[in-house]
């Protein structure tokens, strides 16, 4: 049964998140031979991932003490990520990462203001709440919805060189608890909360994921970004919106430059990977 007070969403690709320390001293004692052997067998594996057509992975070089490695993977299913886990446990290269953290989620869109005209529409037309037919219409407005928004909620992966990552919740302890305000209200501030985010449309791309239910916070987010100042500015300007201000909590932010699979061997070989040209 669909709740007025509790906000549709849109879900599309499952996404994994998996963080990795590279053991760098073991990696150094190996002989140029078998050194060769695993980077390209590795980068391989990596570029046959990132063409992938029922979803991609893309690569991101971590910036500071919490990973050296990032690997961000769309897929139609959580078996499908199962099996990205498993096949890169098999390669050689899995014996020198050791993995610091992970983030499972599915891309996800909010109908906050989309949920609401939905039932508005279907009671004026003098259908009952909760009746099968009324049931039954407002998930063919959701299936309408979703086949409109495919690009966003299947999104390929912005090829733009910075990138940052970090997880969030909205409050509700005693004090404050989103969940607990009014539908309106709430539409209300995440209307806001968006408009600031179109103001940077074209400068970054977003993609929201929701994670309740499947990791420890409640929404990741994704930002790409041709330089990553405009993370800064973006994340600073929405910390003075309501829905931020006093409902917001973040978790860690993981920072790094998105490079191509083709250049996993220079960045094992300790000099910064490119962002290739697609036909490079």
């Amino acid at each position: 049964m669909h709740n007025p007070e509790v906000p549709e969403t849109l879900d599309g690709w499952a996404l994994l998140h998996q963080m990795f320390q590279i053991d760098w001293p073991h990696l150094k004692t190996l002989e140029e031979y078998d050194r060769n052997q695993i980077f390209t067998e590795a980068a391989d594996f990596f570029q046959e991932l990132e063409s992938n057509k029922e979803g991609a992975s893309a690569l991101v070089q971590l910036l500071g003490h919490k990973g050296d490695l990032m690997l961000i993977h769309f897929r139609k299913s959580f078996d499908d990520l199962a099996q990205i886990e498993l096949q890169l446990a098999q390669t050689s290269l899995s014996d020198f990462l050791e993995p610091t953290t992970s983030y499972v989620s599915v891309v996800e869109l909010g109908m906050y203001d989309m949920t609401g005209k939905m039932h508005e529409e279907l009671k004026s037309k003098g259908l009952t709440p909760g009746s099968d037919e009324y049931e039954s219409a407002f998930d063919a407005k959701i299936e309408e919805q979703k086949e409109r928004m495919r690009p966003r909620l299947f999104p390929e992966f912005p090829r733009r060189r910075a990138v940052c990552f970090y997880p969030m919740d909205k409050k509700r302890g005693d004090g404050k608890n989103w969940y607990r305000e009014p539908f309106a209200k709430r539409a209300a501030m995440m209307r806001e909360h968006g408009m600031i985010g179109r103001t940077y449309t074209g400068k970054v791309n977003q993609i929201i994921s929701g994670s309740i239910g499947f990791d420890d916070w409640e929404w990741g987010v994704d930002l790409f970004a041709d330089e990553p100042l405009i993370f800064k500015k973006l994340i600073y300007e929405m910390r003075f919106d309501e829905a931020s201000t006093e409902y917001g909590e973040f978790g860690p932010f993981y920072t790094g430059l998105h490079f191509s699979a083709a250049e996993l061997p220079r960045m094992l070989e300790g000099e910064t990977p490119r962002l290739l040209p697609v036909n490079d």
